[in-house]
């Protein structure tokens, strides 16, 4: 037997043994891939080895032998272009190489890619991101899902707020299970005597107070469930004063409420005949002004007094004025009467100035009433001029001649300047109890009325040992 018969088995067995690697390596990639491409230096694709989650008529099998960008949708040449840069340059790869292939029938497959060096070229190991795309386009629809129910449950709930706002019934939806109050409008929180903020949360029966009928929620379940629906009537406060309720059961939200209009049954049976129209006509005629303005002090209207008194020509040049512009101390005597109007419901006999368009000065004394059975609470003032009811006091005036005796008195006992002195403490005193009096305890308001600063009304409320007075506790 010759050499080369000798070599011819072995050579034989070599090739068999390189073909039986070469099977060994495709498995386990197919079993580590889904996807692999054998790239030849120039990006020509050479071997595509094809994993479980890929069948082999995907549309893959046609790629060989031709480049492998032609198999690549724009963006990701872009990307195989600079990973092959990279690897011919040594640089590190991208740990993802995100490729999205076209199929033969124009489906579009993403795959995500680890690069390694192969040969002369590089071996691409892929694993398919279908399912992974399928599952962020459902996450994307399902976000723009929710934003457009969160959108649609935000207009909505604007609605509802506006109109809750617009009705002039008096509205409040109760909980069928404990009467809480979860909501209400102007109206309804002045029929029961408080505000919507200080309302919401507390129970129906706490808010009607000791006068509450027991077994209110009870009475007011039986009257939604009855065809007549006859309205619950409650008394508000220990005066008697009544409110009818008339329920309507819903369920929202798998929770049971009722939807509760408020009314006086005693304003409903009607009062004194033609009173509107008195109460127009007297506002019209008044000698006292009168005006109707906001919170924030914007006039909404006004008598015909009230233009006298301001000196203007017409109704149409006061509508969008500050109110403050024409009090004598301005925002501090509008803030003091909104306040104290606010929190009592009214306030007698405020004195202060009012100062005209063209600068004149006129004593007067207000009386402030809150008006809260509207969407916008306004502020109704009667003013009365007290320039004669001033001439009048100040015409014999005993006490301020006894005073001035006490004080002759102190003549020769004491210098002048003692004299002064101690007067001008007596004075001091009485002002700034007067300002904490009006303004309710309020220092900030009160140093504003003084003219002086906060800490000049700090230092003199110790000095004339008022730093603790209060009275409200008075």
């Amino acid at each position: 037997m010759t050499g080369s018969e000798h070599r011819i088995p072995s050579l034989a067995a070599r090739e068999s043994a390189d073909n039986s690697e070469t099977t060994d390596l495709e498995r386990i990639v197919a079993a580590a891939s889904d996807l692999a491409l054998v790239l030849d230096a120039s990006g020509v694709v050479t071997r595509v080895i094809v994993g479980g989650a890929l069948s082999a008529d995907a549309g893959v099998a046609g790629w060989e032998g031709r480049p492998i960008e032609e198999t690549l949708v724009p963006e990701g040449r872009t990307k195989l272009i600079a990973a092959r840069e990279a690897l011919e340059a040594g640089r590190p790869l991208p740990s993802g190489l995100e490729l999205t292939h076209v199929l033969g029938d124009g489906v579009e497959r993403p795959m995500r890619y680890t690069m390694i060096p192969y040969g002369a070229g590089a071996m691409l190991l892929g694993r398919d991101q279908a399912g992974l795309a399928e599952q962020q386009r459902q996450l994307v629809d399902a976000q723009l899902t929710l934003e457009r129910t969160y959108e649609a449950q935000r207009e909505f709930d604007t609605r509802y707020r506006m109109l809750l706002r617009a009705v002039n019934d008096a509205v409040a939806f109760v909980s069928a299970g404990d009467g809480t109050i979860g909501d209400l409008n102007e109206p309804a929180a002045a029929l029961l005597g408080g505000t919507r903020e200080g309302l919401m949360g507390t129970r129906l029966a706490e808010a009607l107070g000791d006068a509450a009928p027991d077994g209110l929620m009870d009475e007011i379940d039986r009257a939604a469930t009855r065809d007549a629906r006859e309205p619950v009537v409650a008394a508000a406060d220990a005066s008697g004063r009544g409110i009818a309720i008339a329920p309507q059961l819903f369920r929202a939200a798998g929770k049971r409420s009722y939807l509760c209009r408020l009314s006086d049954p005693d304003a409903e049976a009607g009062g004194a005949p033609g009173i509107s129209a008195d109460v127009s006509l007297l506002f019209e005629r008044s000698t006292d002004a009168v005006v109707f303005a906001t919170l924030s002090g914007e006039i909404a209207t006004a008598n015909e007094a009230f233009l006298d008194l301001v000196g203007a020509a017409r109704l149409a040049d006061l509508r969008g004025q500050n109110l403050a512009g024409f009090l004598g101390r301005g925002r501090v005597d509008l803030n003091v009467v909104a306040e104290n109007a606010r929190r009592a419901g009214t306030m007698r006999l405020y004195a202060t100035r009012m100062v005209s368009e063209l600068g004149a000065e006129t004593p007067v004394e207000m009386s402030v009433t809150y008006l809260n059975d509207r969407t916008d609470p306004l502020l109704g003032l009667v003013i009365r001029d007290a320039a004669r009811s001033e001439a009048v006091r100040a015409g014999p005036a005993p006490a301020a001649m006894e005073s001035a005796s006490s004080v002759m008195e102190l003549v020769g006992s004491a210098t002048l300047r003692e004299i002064v002195a101690e007067t001008t403490d007596v004075v001091e005193k009485m002002c700034i109890e007067t300002a904490v009096q009006l303004t309710r305890n309020n220092r900030v308001a009160a140093a504003e009325m003084l003219g002086l600063s906060r800490q000049s009304l700090y230092v003199k409320l110790r000095k004339y040992g008022l730093l603790n007075y209060d009275p409200n506790e008075t």
